[in-house]
């Protein structure tokens, strides 16, 4: 059984999509609710880890859920400060992650952050 959630009309595809137990997440962007880049290091990883967390919750799943992470950013030496926080946001076993440094990311922001999460992942 596969399901998908369309939360804004504004894109053509899902913030996640899971079939079974596996969910593909679209990236999040370090924007704010109303889709403003969010400024700063830390603040701008916290703000797409909160978009991340709402996409996973479109279909049912949280941050717990997560096995694999993209990390897309504008700046590579974000690099420190993401190691960081992802030892606050994810319990070990931590996920596996790609970091990634790209020009540039919609509506100005400088981190987006997909994954890949299963229902219930093994520790």
């Amino acid at each position: 059984m596969s399901t998908s959630t369309q939360i804004s009309g504004a894109h053509p595809y899902s913030p996640a999509f899971a079939v079974g137990d596996l969910a593909f997440v679209s990236g999040a962007l370090s924007v704010d609710t109303d889709g403003v880049a969010v400024p700063g290091r830390t603040e701008a990883l916290e703000a797409a880890t909160a978009r991340l967390a709402e996409r996973l919750a479109t279909v049912g799943m949280g941050l717990e859920d997560v096995v694999k992470t993209t990390y897309f950013v504008t700046d590579v030496s974000l690099r420190a400060e993401a190691n960081v926080h992802y030892q606050q946001v994810f319990a070990e076993p931590r996920p596996a992650r790609s970091f990634v440094e790209v020009a540039g990311l919609p509506y100005g922001a400088t981190v987006e952050i997909e994954a890949i999460a299963h229902r219930g992942r093994a520790h």
